[in-house]
């Protein structure tokens, strides 16, 4: 599957952005989808996760309350709804997506096979 990451941009702390990934060439809903963030000098760190249904969702301490993971099923398309975001929250954003199905290892970077190209987020102070 190909995704494709956009939707970064530059906002002011308290701003909102919305990431969409869309995906392409296997059928999108047999995955578990996720987004993951990467500074640089960093290790890529896990922020959200959604089921393929979109009925279980798993959002990383930080994220909890201010972000929003969904998706469309028939519009191949997962979103990242980021609000309230902090200079913190600055870094690139990459979608993954996983066949491996919910589990606890779905936090962990090494279960998606297919990744995004990744859209910058900078949030200002």
């Amino acid at each position: 599957v190909q995704l494709q990451a956009s939707g970064g941009g530059l906002v002011q702390a308290g701003g909102s952005l919305r990431l969409s990934c869309a995906a392409s060439g296997r059928t999108f809903s047999n995955y578990v989808m996720g987004w993951f963030r990467q500074v640089p000098g960093k290790e890529r760190e896990f922020v959200a996760v959604i089921s393929w249904s979109g009925r279980n969702t798993d959002y990383v301490d930080s994220a909890k309350g201010r972000f929003t993971i969904s998706r469309d099923n028939a519009k191949n398309t997962v979103y990242l709804q980021m609000n309230s975001l902090k200079p913190e929250d600055t870094a690139v954003y990459y979608c993954a997506a996983s066949a491996g199905g919910w589990n606890a290892r779905t936090r962990i970077s090494d279960v998606y096979a297919y990744w995004g190209q990744g859209t910058q987020v900078t949030v200002s102070s």
